[in-house]
């Protein structure tokens, strides 16, 4: 019989070592405060290092343990820097959430091949490249979980999105070839495709170049987003943040190669 305690132990990282790309900001940075929140210590990384640094200190501030480091995700040696920052932040590796990403917007006739390659470069070279560095050591040294981030725009149809969502299934199709290779070895591997959140990717439509907000521009975003959602509502970081402790702790040991998706609703598996 479950109890009280080991309901709480199996969502605890007391102990555990994280990785989050993409930690500066929006999804990246909700989900390393909340995994440090659940008890890891946490390298946040992002390709702004101020930034990443800002993240690790606000965990630090609350009594967690974090580092920022500056790290561009489409160089592949950096992975390697991370697992080894990893290693001196706690002597192990336990989760690897491989959240940052870029948003291009292009016709699909209209696509250019240097916009679609920057957009690969991050979303699904530093992807794989992540879970390349993450899954060699977590292969040699018991396993862990890996977890990548998708997105709803690879589960329906959407005009002007065609790159990103081409790297998002591609992000996909990593993930559960990844996982069925490496079960064996004790390494889950795990994707979460949110629904919409306001984040710094996609408030650019309400966002103006001085960095304000236009409260009317974002009210006719958002309000048209809540409506089309069952639940009435646009997500939250803190949604996606949730998701991927849930895929880190041993909560879901025993779930691999799966797409979880928050969405609100708007698409049904």
């Amino acid at each position: 019989m479950e109890t009280a305690e080991t309901v709480r132990e199996a969502f605890d990282l007391s102990g555990k070592v994280a990785v989050v790309t993409g930690a500066g900001s929006g999804l990246g940075r909700s989900s390393a405060e909340i995994l440090a929140g659940a008890g890891a210590s946490v390298i946040c990384a992002d390709i702004v290092a101020e930034r990443a640094s800002e993240t690790a200190a606000s965990i630090n501030a609350v009594g967690g343990t974090a580092i920022g480091i500056g790290a561009d995700v489409a160089e592949q040696p950096v992975h390697d820097g991370l697992v080894e920052a990893a290693l001196g932040l706690g002597g192990r590796l336990d989760v690897w959430c491989n959240s940052a990403g870029v948003m291009s917007e292009s016709k699909v006739l209209d696509l250019q091949a240097s916009d679609l390659a920057a957009l690969f470069a991050v979303n699904v070279n530093g992807t794989l490249f992540g879970a390349q560095a993450a899954g060699r050591y977590m292969a040699e040294h018991g396993g862990g979980s890996i977890i990548n981030m998708a997105s709803a725009g690879m589960l329906v149809p959407s005009p002007n999105i065609a790159a990103y969502a081409m790297s998002k299934a591609a992000v996909v199709q990593l993930t559960k070839i990844m996982a069925l290779e490496n079960g064996k070895k004790g390494v889950r591997v795990n994707a979460i495709a949110p629904g919409f959140v306001p984040t710094g990717m996609t408030s650019r439509y309400y966002v103006r170049p001085d960095g304000s907000e236009d409260e009317e521009m974002k009210k006719l975003v958002l309000e048209p987003m809540a409506k089309y959602a069952p639940l009435r509502r646009v997500g939250d970081p803190s949604d996606i943040g949730f998701a991927v402790l849930y895929l880190a702790c041993a909560a879901s040991s025993f779930l691999t190669g799966q797409i979880l998706s928050p969405n609100g609703g708007v698409v049904m598996a």
